[in-house]
């Protein structure tokens, strides 16, 4: 290309490649600080009332991928889970139980308020789950990814606030959508005969995002719904060193708020992070409709640098103001004391009617993990 016209085309040539990359990765040629969109799913969810009749799925859980490298190179740890999980999801394609969406309780990035950090490290490994494994991947904000700020309009929050929700942005529920609520990272989606309700735990004591949450759940056809799962950052109960001994008000608000609500909505598992490990609680309850059990999970290895178990919490006020209940609780798996005692891992929820059961993926242990005797366990009593 020679001249003006070789010229003219050579800039339509370099401006139309400008267009799709910024298309794609969902940034303004303004703003190249932006974080880019993680790509949307090639198998999205159908709308809640296409799949009412599905009954038999699989979902993955995990948290905690941020790594010591974000913002310089992919998260390496990370990476060894995402290619077990995509591995698995082809496994499973065929057969009566596909995985059909991916949950992740937070911390994606050490720093939620670098963009490189979500840019270069987390964002393009996300991208191989949505595309390559092809299922729609729902995000909380973790502690690391909103700098952990208690209240919604902290100035500080907000920053690491707008880069999840780029990142997001083609993944959950829009706002304006009523399984949105507006300007949080709080969301939740109907799929089968199970509801999947995500909320930020970091502003466990926002009274809005509370009385929104609380709203879904009253607003339920549990002819439909027969199992309700919650997913968020913090844990009720955890024995890591974000646990045992130590009360976060974050913590507490969950026990004093969140607990009695999901208690009295008969939520089945609730899904947390934060503590880099597995543990497994049950937490069993009496009401009018008779006796029930909800699982409480903290699985943190997605990538993060592994914890280890520093002691039992005081549980005594907790069940000494939920007497009338008869609550009782459960450490039906503790973590070891040594770190790496949990490995890098997570889990396969499968759904079969009302039925749950789980299974663990160690994936630097191999089949090695094996926290109930064996790495699978039923998500109900006999």
């Amino acid at each position: 290309m020679k001249g003006k016209a070789g010229k003219k085309t050579w800039v339509t040539i370099m401006a139309l490649c400008g267009s799709i990359f910024l298309a794609h990765f969902g940034v303004s040629a303004q703003d190249p600080g932006r974080v880019h969109a993680i790509a949307a799913p090639s198998a999205p969810l159908p709308l809640e009332a296409e799949s009412r009749d599905i009954k038999r799925f699989s979902f993955i859980v995990y948290g905690d991928t941020r790594g010591r490298q974000d913002g310089n190179a992919l998260q390496y740890e990370h990476s060894l889970v995402v290619d077990s999980m995509i591995a698995r999801i082809k496994q499973l394609r065929s057969g009566d139980y596909p995985v059909r969406f991916i949950l992740q309780s937070g911390d994606a990035v050490l720093n939620g308020r670098d963009a490189r950090q979500w840019n270069v490290s987390f964002v393009p490994l996300i991208d191989r789950l949505t595309t390559d494994g092809g299922v729609p991947y729902f995000l909380v904000p973790g502690n690391h990814d909103v700098t952990g700020a208690l209240t919604a309009d902290a100035p500080e929050r907000q920053a690491g606030l707008r880069n999840y929700l780029d990142a997001v942005s083609l993944l959950i529920p829009p706002d304006g959508s009523p399984r949105r609520l507006s300007g949080y990272p709080t969301y939740a989606f109907g799929y089968g005969n199970t509801f999947v309700l995500g909320f930020d735990s970091n502003i466990a004591s926002d009274q809005k995002q509370y009385e929104w949450v609380r709203g879904q759940l009253e607003g339920l056809d549990r002819n439909r719904y027969v199992n309700v799962i919650v997913f968020c950052h913090e844990a009720p109960f955890s024995s890591g060193p974000h646990g045992g001994a130590t009360v976060e008000p974050q913590t507490a608000t969950l026990r004093a708020v969140y607990m009695p609500l999901f208690n009295a909505y008969h939520v089945r598992a609730v899904f947390s992070g934060h503590e880099h490990l597995f543990e497994h609680w049950v937490e069993r309850y009496t009401d009018a409709a008779g006796p029930h059990r909800m699982d409480l999970v903290v699985s943190g290895g997605g990538g993060a640098p592994l914890y280890a178990y520093e002691g039992e919490p005081n549980l005594d006020e907790y069940l000494k103001s939920n007497a009338a209940d008869k609550v009782s609780l459960e450490h039906l798996v503790k973590p070891g004391v040594e770190r790496g005692s949990s490995p890098y891992h997570y889990l396969i929820v499968r759904v079969d009617g009302g039925r749950l059961d789980m299974e663990v993926i160690g994936v630097d242990w191999g089949a090695g993990f094996k926290p109930y005797r064996s790495n699978q366990v039923q998500l109900q009593d006999p």
